[in-house]
């Protein structure tokens, strides 16, 4: 079995409200509001898929100046939004590794920017050697290409393959392409899935 994972809140903490939400005071409504409406998906998905960090911070600090210092947040604070790896993961990931039965693989939309400082930081993400980052190949899951990228580097059968996601959208996207699907809801719920009872 090809067991297949992302890597922000699977594998480590993937946290930006540690630094915008002390920010903005505390206040939820004006947090979730920036994160949703400026910093929003799109534009972070444009990062994660090769756009320069610096300039795509401008650009969007041009189209809202009055927030033009909580997006320059984004660049400067980030390695704050990454605060540890995932509880219980690294010793699963061990036991998974050591399993003749399991191949491990990862696929992450991440900036190539910020993905080779995390990496070195963070032993867990050392343990895969076999990924894909989007930064790197200018494309973002749910994209099915991205998808076919990793079964065409790594020649994966999809039907002995299971992508790990804590995204239900990118799950639902692996799955279309006939991969089982894991949402992941921490380290003891994904060993139950697997059936690693007693792992």
């Amino acid at each position: 079995m090809n067991l297949i994972f992302d890597f922000g809140n699977v594998l480590v903490r993937w946290e930006p409200e540690r630094v915008f939400l002390p920010y903005f005071g505390g206040d939820q409504a004006r947090h979730w509001y920036f994160w949703g409406h400026i910093c929003d998906k799109h534009w972070r998905d444009r990062i994660d898929a090769g756009d320069d960090t610096q300039t795509a911070i401008r650009q969007l600090q041009e189209r809202y100046p009055d927030y033009a210092e909580a997006i320059s947040l984004y660049q400067t604070r980030w390695a704050e939004m990454l605060p540890g790896e995932m509880p219980g993961m690294r010793a699963l990931l061990q036991g998974l590794k050591k399993n003749p039965n399991y191949r491990i693989y990862g696929l992450t939309n991440w900036s190539m920017e910020t993905f080779p400082a995390a990496r070195q930081r963070f032993e867990i993400l050392q343990m895969i050697d076999n990924y894909i980052v989007s930064g790197d190949v200018k494309l973002v899951k749910p994209d099915p290409q991205i998808f076919h990228l990793l079964l065409d580097r790594y020649h994966l059968d999809p039907a002995d393959s299971t992508f790990i996601d804590d995204n239900p959208d990118n799950v639902q996207a692996a799955r279309n392409l006939g991969m089982q699907g894991i949402v992941f809801h921490g380290a003891d719920d994904l060993r139950f899935q697997l059936g690693l009872h007693s792992a």
